[in-house]
């Protein structure tokens, strides 16, 4: 029995994920309302970060009700709104 075919993440080299940490690190410390564009999710989640676990490798985004736990390797991109 053959397995359906997924989309593959894209690789990103370390200059880019350390980019991407210290955004996110950045992001964490001003308390800021962030945009994550997340590979494999059609729409962008909204919220303030207010943890980062090294351990799970997830960062959880607070939202009005909700806390999403997204794997740090699938965040392709921090935008902050501009509403």
């Amino acid at each position: 029995m053959a397995k359906a075919k997924v989309a593959k993440r894209p690789t990103r080299d370390e200059f880019e994920l350390e980019e991407l940490g210290n955004q996110l690190v950045d992001a964490k410390n001003e308390d800021s309302e962030i945009l994550l564009t997340v590979w494999g999710r059609s729409e962008q989640v909204r919220g303030v970060i207010v943890n980062m676990d090294s351990r799970t490798r997830l960062v959880h985004v607070q939202d009005a009700e909700v806390l999403n736990k997204v794997p740090f390797m699938d965040i392709m991109r921090v935008d902050y709104p501009r509403d």
